[in-house]
């Protein structure tokens, strides 16, 4: 059999990497906001038409509708999590159970980034919305069924008060996201990121302001170390 040259990416400053799941598990997903309409096109055009997956996050409308319309129409995309995917879903599977609990409706774009990213992977997710601490009686009536998951990650912005919360009841991995909403002084997200940094509950796990990416890609990992124990 004659070896097959390596792929060769069609935009000079393009070097995708398409070795990295068979090393870490993961796909190399695409950073989509700084880059050029040229850029992201050149990505998803060697993409499709080497018939390969392709995950884009922070995707704008505006870089999406700069696309060629075949690229564009290929294209799976919602724009509250900013994310594009190339290529059918494999099959969903529920182990480990994962849930997405956010505090509010406005940390939605942040768990749906998640949601679509683990489902990008095969992996589904269960969503409890709007169970913030300011209305503590939302969570508690969730409290059974949150401990029944083997990972929780807890988007909340303002004093992020809910990841430690949650931590405090479940015996389950913990992966906080603070999330960029609030008044003044939550700057953004940087109180929410503060407190959970200092959070009391012991072994959260913390990601950076609104990555809900970075969430699901701990998760995934959390799921190929259970699915290697097994394996043993």
């Amino acid at each position: 059999m004659t070896d097959r040259p390596a792929p060769r990416d069609s935009h000079p400053s393009v070097t995708f990497d398409r070795d990295r799941k068979s090393r870490i598990g993961l796909e190399e997903a695409v950073l989509a906001e700084p880059k050029t309409v040229e850029q992201i096109a050149a990505i998803v055009g060697d993409a499709h038409a080497e018939g390969r997956r392709l995950l884009l996050t922070r995707l704008l409308p505006a870089q999406l509708d700069g696309l060629p319309a075949d690229l564009r129409g290929a294209l799976d995309y919602c724009p509250l999590s900013r994310t594009a995917i190339l290529g059918a879903l494999p099959p969903q599977r529920d182990d480990p159970a994962v849930a997405l609990v956010s505090a509010g409706t406005s940390d939605a774009g942040p768990a749906a980034e998640a949601r679509r990213v683990l489902a990008y992977s095969g992996l589904a997710a269960t969503e409890i919305a709007d169970v913030g601490v300011a209305g503590l009686w939302r969570l508690l009536a969730r409290e059974d069924q949150l401990r029944s998951m083997q990972v929780v990650i807890v988007f909340a912005g303002m004093d992020a008060a809910l990841p430690s919360v949650v931590a405090g009841l479940v015996p389950g991995l913990v992966i906080a996201v603070p999330t960029s909403v609030g008044y003044g002084v939550a700057a953004g997200g940087r109180a929410a990121l503060d407190s959970v940094l200092s959070s009391c509950a012991p072994g959260v796990l913390v990601t950076n302001i609104d990555n809900g990416y970075g969430a699901a890609c701990a998760a995934l990992r959390f799921a190929s170390a259970q699915a290697a124990g097994r394996a043993d």
